[in-house]
């Protein structure tokens, strides 16, 4: 993969400490305040988004990046073993050519700027297009703080009822976990948590589900014994 295609707003991203990549990509200090990502995130696919989204910021294209992050974000969604093959270590530079290239087709168009152009191009040259999908989830979550948005993230056995949905919805948004913003809801169909519900709202965690109740009970009778 050609190093022409990793734009200097995602060329530190190669560094190991993710705070010093991030201030090596911002702006000047004058504009340092319009570009500082909304919210701290950790871990590597967190360095990709905060650089995503500075790009964005420093080019006035954050809508349009918004857009095109979210149609690939629904086309790995949609299909589970693309994030598989993305994470494939024998990939050569040829077929990281040919990914990057078919994804930038399902950006919807929305992509005219070329910064999500140049952050698959960043991923791909650094043997790191198995993070594209948590880089896509973590600049969502940019988005959303910078829109005034707080995500909730609702998790349940089974599809939940469209009424019951809205009285949850309801529920939290007259809460003290919702700090007053617009909520931004995301369910999930986890099995595993066997009934009851997670509730996730911004950073809180509130694990309503049977899988906690059984591992809180089984910790009591082991610690009794």
């Amino acid at each position: 993969m050609s190093s022409r295609l990793a734009r200097p707003a995602f060329a530190a991203v190669r560094r190991t400490a993710p705070r010093a990549a991030t201030r090596s990509y911002a702006a000047p200090a004058a504009q340092s305040q319009d570009t500082k990502p909304p919210v701290a995130l950790f871990g590597l696919d967190g360095t990709y988004a905060n650089a995503l989204y500075v790009a964005a910021v420093k080019t006035n294209n954050l809508d349009s990046a918004a857009k095109a992050v979210s149609s690939l974000s629904s086309v790995l969604k949609a299909d589970p073993k693309l994030s598989t093959i993305l994470a494939a270590p024998t990939l050569s530079d040829s077929d990281k050519s040919q990914i990057v290239a078919e994804l930038e087709k399902h950006t919807g168009g929305a992509d005219k700027s070329g910064t999500v152009k140049n952050l698959l191009a960043a991923l791909a040259e650094n043997n790191r297009l198995g993070l594209l999908e948590g880089v896509t989830d973590k600049f969502t979550t940019l988005i959303g703080a910078a829109r005034g948005e707080l995500e909730l993230t609702i998790t349940s056995a089974t599809k939940l009822e469209p009424k019951l949905l809205q009285r949850l919805e309801t529920a939290v948004a007259k809460s003290e976990y919702s700090q007053g913003k617009k909520l931004k809801t995301v369910t999930k169909v986890n099995p595993e948590i066997l009934g009851g519900l997670v509730l996730e709202v911004g950073e809180r965690t509130i694990d309503l589900s049977v899988q906690s109740k059984i591992h809180k009970l089984n910790k009591l009778l082991t610690d009794s014994v």
